[in-house]
């Protein structure tokens, strides 16, 4: 995760959404909070909005099994990713 969040910012990634996977095998909330807010203050170190970025929790396997909990927490990735990072603005003079 720090070396995901570090070469974000060091090729200039504006903005992340964090997706928290595998949670489904972690049955305890609280060691999901505090993985969370670990997340929050990486983000925070490298310059990202920590309190303020999207974290979704879920399960990427659960969702591809159909598991509707988790196939609902991927839709709401895809939404959020849709309405928290604005499209690229291209180059047409190159």
């Amino acid at each position: 995760t720090r070396e995901h969040i570090l070469l974000a910012r060091q090729v200039g990634v504006p903005k992340i959404v964090v997706f928290l996977n595998k949670c489904d095998l972690c049955p305890d909330e609280e060691i999901l909070e505090l993985v969370e807010m670990e997340v929050r203050e990486l983000l925070s170190k490298y310059d990202f909005p920590g309190d303020d970025t999207p974290i979704i929790r879920g399960s990427a396997l659960k969702a591809l099994d159909g598991d509707a909990h988790y196939v609902a927490q991927v839709n709401e990735l895809i939404k959020t990713l849709d309405s928290y990072i604005e499209d690229p603005v291209r180059e047409v003079d190159k």
